[in-house]
């Protein structure tokens, strides 16, 4: 199964977008503070200071989904609960994100969004969580039939 290549693929795309993310936040935090813009009279400072710090907290949030993919993809082995609890939280971030962008950004960003959407998705689904271990019969009966109860 190609599950390793996929959770890889999807581990680095969610690293460039969290870079992607960081940058762009940054660049319009610095549009804001250099033409002193406002918003309903808020403070142009505050405004740049909290687009930078709402990309810096976004990008990171990336980073650490990417990191836990790449975790997934190197050893093999499913998330743990909290793993797969941040990668479905990623997953349903991305499914918003992507209709958002459509008329904010375009067909295009709905696009990305959409495949790092199916990654994180099929990357989710080839690592099921693996059922728990049915108890042998020797161990369970003491290796000796008992009556179902009825």
């Amino acid at each position: 199964m190609a599950r390793r290549p996929v959770a890889a693929v999807a581990a680095v795309t969610l690293m460039v977008e969290a870079v992607g993310i960081a940058l762009l936040n940054w660049i319009l935090g610095l549009v804001v503070d250099r033409q002193q813009m406002s918003l309903g009279g808020m403070d142009t400072d505050a405004m740049s200071i909290g687009t930078w710090v709402a990309g810096g907290l976004f990008g990171l949030y990336l980073l650490v989904c990417g990191v836990v993919l790449l975790r997934t993809a190197v050893r093999d082995r499913a998330p743990g609960r909290l793993a797969r609890i941040l990668l479905i939280t990623c997953a349903v971030v991305h499914g918003l994100l992507g209709a958002f962008s459509v008329g904010l950004v375009g067909w295009a960003a709905f696009a990305f969004m959409m495949v790092v959407l199916g990654l994180i998705v099929l990357s989710l689904l080839g690592y099921e969580a693996e059922p728990p271990a049915e108890p042998s019969a020797e161990a369970a009966g003491g290796g000796q039939d008992a009556p179902s109860p009825a």
